[in-house]
């Protein structure tokens, strides 16, 4: 999947799945029910063990219905490392400059994270294509809402403290969309081999998202 219609599925999905600590056993699983539930875009954390291996998989089993990208970039060798296992897009916590240029030098979308004003004004100002507002859980809903009043320019992804209850209103105040991780890819219920219900939880999520 090339760049536009990646971007063009998070903007129709606007819900970014997060993978973090997933085993390789689970992988393609995980991706199916995901995708069955409705949300076909998903980054794999490079903290994950074997997550090279897992995008370079899931891009030969679903890049041409999923965006898969890479997720806790923290630094230039982790943005490297990422793009040549085969991840379409980048996802960092922190907010480097260095990391950002790279990538989007290199055409590849980027979603660094930020937390203050002046680290999402730097991110975007370096070449990033949304801010990842984080930690979201901690900042809540109207810190979101407040950054934006000014930065209403510079497209925001809200991370952390989303769910199905509470989607519908980080859409409504703009968000250019949300990335959800263990509420949807809870580790539990995948070793457990129910993947039915990240394929539920996922389909509430989209239902969320549309009210």
């Amino acid at each position: 999947m090339n760049r536009e219609q990646g971007l063009a599925l998070i903007e129709q999905a606007r819900i970014i799945a997060i993978l973090r600590g997933v085993g390789p056993e689970h992988i393609e699983a995980v991706a199916q029910a995901l995708l069955d539930g409705g949300v076909p875009v998903m980054e794999v954390t490079l903290n994950t063990p074997g997550a090279e291996e897992m995008i370079g998989l899931l891009q030969e089993k679903f890049g041409d219905r999923m965006y898969i990208g890479a997720g806790t970039v923290l630094d230039l060798k982790d943005a490297e490392r990422a793009l040549e296992a085969g991840a379409g897009y980048l996802v960092t916590p922190n907010t480097d400059e260095e990391v950002i240029r790279f990538a989007a030098e290199r055409g590849i979308p980027i979603f660094p994270g930020a937390m203050t004003p002046t680290e999402v004004v730097k991110a975007w100002k370096a070449g990033a294509t949304a801010i990842k507002i984080f930690p979201g859980a901690s900042l809540g809903i109207g810190y979101i809402k407040e950054l934006m009043g000014p930065l209403n320019h510079i497209p925001m992804v809200a991370v952390g403290g989303v769910n199905e209850d509470n989607i519908a209103e980080f859409l409504r105040i703009g968000c250019y969309g949300v990335g959800i991780g263990g509420s949807l890819v809870n580790l539990k219920e995948i070793n457990a081999g129910n993947y039915g219900w990240v394929k539920d939880k996922a389909a509430r999520l989209v239902s969320g998202s549309r009210q």
